[in-house]
């Protein structure tokens, strides 16, 4: 029988998880301008902050210094895989590391857009705190402050659908690179983050 050891934390899974529901969520009531449109990405954003500071202050597998791995390391790896041999990493693989930094990146972008669309309107904590990065009322020069305000809301609504759609393409190419990870390495990632074990094995890279 293989021998497995814990790789991913329960913090760690219930924020894949979590984050899987509510970007799910907040990408299917985009249209609707919801207040559960709202509250889901309020939450997509908490999640993406706290794995932030997990990524610093977590389990070994979680910390960013484990798997954000420099150009050298990320190209022989993109080499090997290419090559249909790739070395099994415990934790993320190189490529892998970075799709998780990107995905962090693109989801912080697409929240701080709603944030500013919903400011556009009067509304929201970036419209409180006037820390709007495009005031209303100067968008586009307007003389009128109303279409200001509609001009605001519209460039801020369009970069969000930008970023979003980003996300989402982000977000197919990780399940390809999942699929292809564990055909290559006959393990199941999904099950793996599921339950936060892996096997062993002697070909896992070190770290």
């Amino acid at each position: 029988m293989a021998q497995t050891m814990k790789v991913w934390d329960p913090l760690v899974r219930i924020f894949h998880w979590s984050l899987v529901v509510l970007f799910v969520v907040s990408y299917v009531t985009g249209d609707d301008e919801s207040m559960v449109h709202i509250y889901s990405g309020y939450g997509v954003l908490g999640l993406v902050a706290f794995r932030i500071v997990w990524g610093v202050i977590g389990t070994r597998y979680a910390r960013f210094s484990d798997f954000v791995r420099g150009p050298a390391q990320v190209m022989a790896y993109t080499r090997a895989l290419l090559a249909g041999r790739p070395l099994r990493f415990l934790g993320h693989n190189p490529l892998g590391g970075w799709m998780v930094v990107l995905l962090l990146v693109s989801l912080a972008l697409t929240c701080w857009s709603g944030l500013e669309a919903y400011a556009a309107e009067g509304k929201g904590p970036l419209a409180a705190a006037s820390v709007s990065l495009i005031p209303v009322a100067m968008a586009h020069g307007d003389e009128e402050g109303h279409a200001g305000k509609r001009e605001g809301d519209k460039f801020w609504k369009e970069i969000h659908e930008f970023l979003s759609n980003l996300t989402l393409g982000l977000v197919l190419v990780h399940i390809a690179g999942v699929f292809v990870a564990s055909r290559m390495h006959k393990e199941n990632l999904v099950k793996a983050m599921i339950t936060g074990r892996k096997e062993t094995s002697s070909e896992s890279a070190p770290k």
